[in-house]
């Protein structure tokens, strides 16, 4: 099952913000896809136990988490935001560049992305939004599958060339995440959640 397309036209960022509020869209290389059915239990189970997680760790910290619904608009070269084909809504971000957010979300790539993946958006999440990410530059990407309680990590390659393989990490225990040191996210705690 997947998500479905708004139409076969390229749209813009502009087009996209005249779109229905009560409407959840993302943006991938102009292609506009439906972010519903909204998230299932478990979904938000782990989003929210991650979330808290980061948040108090970054509690007072420049790196900012922010969860969805929240716009991350990735430009190619110097666009206008009005011609701006990408817009994403990453289920947890993490930007540690101020100068990246503004009122209507964050331009350019975050450091850390984690994606929770459901039937609707799991190939998406795992093949596309990748290589979206990897060619945008966010430094470190995670999928979480809910059911198979299974993590995989993507870190940016230091020459830009992409991300390399992927570390596939039973759920359970902690994970450091390597671009906001110190922090660690409780496993154990994440999938309890579902």
């Amino acid at each position: 099952m997947g998500l479905t397309q708004k139409s076969e036209q390229r749209s813009t960022y502009a087009e996209y913000l005249t779109w229905p509020e009560d409407e959840r869209w993302e943006l991938i290389d102009g292609v506009a896809y439906a972010m519903t059915p909204a998230p299932g239990r478990r979904h938000q189970g782990i989003l929210v136990e991650l979330s808290r997680q980061v948040a108090n760790f970054l509690q007072g910290a420049d790196c900012r988490p922010y969860a969805a619904p929240f716009d991350v608009r990735l430009p190619q070269a110097g666009e206008a935001d009005e011609q701006v084909v990408t817009v994403v809504q990453p289920d947890l971000a993490v930007v540690c560049d101020p100068a990246k957010l503004d009122d209507a979300g964050c331009r350019g790539a975050p450091d850390w992305i984690v994606e929770i993946l459901s039937p609707a958006t799991a190939s998406r999440d795992q093949i596309e939004k990748r290589a979206l990410y990897a060619r945008h530059g966010v430094k470190e990407y995670w999928t979480i599958h809910p059911t198979d309680r299974v993590v995989m990590v993507w870190h940016l390659d230091e020459s830009g060339g992409g991300y390399g393989a992927p570390q596939i990490l039973e759920g359970k225990g902690t994970l450091p995440v390597a671009t906001v040191p110190g922090l660690e996210v409780d496993l154990d705690l994440v999938f309890a959640a579902t």
